[in-house]
């Protein structure tokens, strides 16, 4: 697992994702074991990053299960069934707070 997070991590950071958060919500919801947390500066920007993502990750045989919010881009989920990368314009990033509500979830470093 530590080897997918790091591969996200650098595709993100090779965009110019910001502010990459990592948690690991196993403890705290079923839908997934890590959230993947990054901040986009436009919906362009954001789109740029999902497709890339995606596109990048099926190169290593990993292919989303779904995909939300490519149609106006203020928070795209890429779900990968274990890890959903979460894709925010930075004032919905702000908003919807993941970090907060996920707050007790431990920060994975890689």
């Amino acid at each position: 697992m530590t080897e997918k997070l790091k591969l996200i991590r650098e595709l993100l950071e090779s965009k110019k994702g910001e502010d990459i958060v990592i948690l690991d919500v196993s403890n705290f919801t079923n839908i997934a074991d890590y959230f993947v947390i990054v901040s986009a500066n436009s919906s362009v920007h954001a789109k740029a990053l999902a497709d890339y993502l995606i596109e990048e990750l099926k190169k290593h045989g990993l292919e989303p299960d779904h995909i939300e919010g490519l149609e106006n881009a203020h928070w795209i989920l890429v779900d990968y069934l274990d890890t959903i990368v979460h894709i925010f314009q930075k004032e919905w990033r702000e908003y919807y707070d993941l970090e907060w509500l996920y707050g007790a979830a431990r920060r994975v470093e890689v």
